[in-house]
């Protein structure tokens, strides 16, 4: 079969998993993680990640930045303003122009503020930024954005951090459904099916962290994961048989002997 890729701002990559960079226990633990997930990407907390200052343990001397493409994001932020300074900042200290733009609305449930994501996008897009955008499992807030000049739409699965998979499949198909830039499922995957679901609703990818730093063995998890997100491509390609609502035989009943 030939070599699937997916594009964003012109940018083109294999691996439909993007893994970040918080809460393992270490760089070096990270790093080893990343290798066996096969990401190309990494989304880097600005605001939390050392990857500035050459006298503290930095973040890109265990991640080559020349080899894995670095995604800074706004984790943290509760305004448009917070996270436009922030992605100015990292553009700034690294060159960085394509981002993942998060703007939360309180900290219970990290849910998106809609309001001050759109404002940041539609200001971020003028000043040269490719925003790749966490948002609501919205088809009509999705659409928004990608009008506002976001590269890449990518609703939430269900909490940060909750591992409780895909809630709504119905709108995340219709998201995919009536998108024309990539979509990418971000947050709430748990485990290895979760991220199978994903794929298998036509997702152009799927970015996790806690699913993968957090479980017991992350370098196996994160093999797992690199596998799901495969099988779930190859089976949304393949294209899934009819659902029915009784039994179809294997066999067919007629001619027994």
């Amino acid at each position: 079969m030939s070599a699937d890729q997916w594009s964003v701002a012109g940018r083109t990559f294999t691996s439909r998993l993007i893994v970040g960079t918080g809460k393992y226990k270490d760089f070096e633990q990270n790093a080893a993680a990343v290798a066996a997930s096969g990401a190309e990407i990494v989304t880097v907390a600005v605001r939390r990640v050392n990857v500035s200052d050459p006298n503290a343990p930095m973040l890109t001397d265990y991640i080559d930045p020349k080899k894995i493409t670095y995604l800074p994001n706004t984790a943290g932020c509760f305004n448009a303003d917070d996270a436009i300074r922030t992605l100015r900042l990292a553009r700034e200290a690294g060159g960085w122009d394509l981002v993942k733009l998060e703007v939360l609305g309180e900290a219970k449930t990290l849910y998106p503020n809609m309001r001050e994501t759109l404002e940041a996008t539609e200001v971020l897009a003028k000043e040269g930024f490719l925003p790749m955008v966490y948002c609501v499992d919205d088809p009509i807030a999705a659409k928004q954005l990608e009008d506002a000049g976001a590269v890449a739409v990518m609703p939430l699965g269900a909490p940060i951090g909750s591992g409780l998979g895909i809630q709504n499949r119905v709108t995340i198909r219709l998201i995919v459904e009536g998108a024309s830039v990539p979509v990418l499922v971000d947050a709430g995957v748990g485990t290895a099916s979760d991220a199978a679901v994903a794929m298998e609703l036509g997702c152009d990818g799927v970015l996790m962290n806690t699913a993968i730093a957090e479980a017991k063995d992350p370098i196996r998890m994160a093999r797992a994961m690199k596998l799901a997100v495969e099988a779930g491509r190859d089976s949304y390609l393949a294209g899934r048989m009819g659902v029915r609502r009784y039994a179809d035989p294997s066999s067919p009943l007629a001619g027994l002997i």
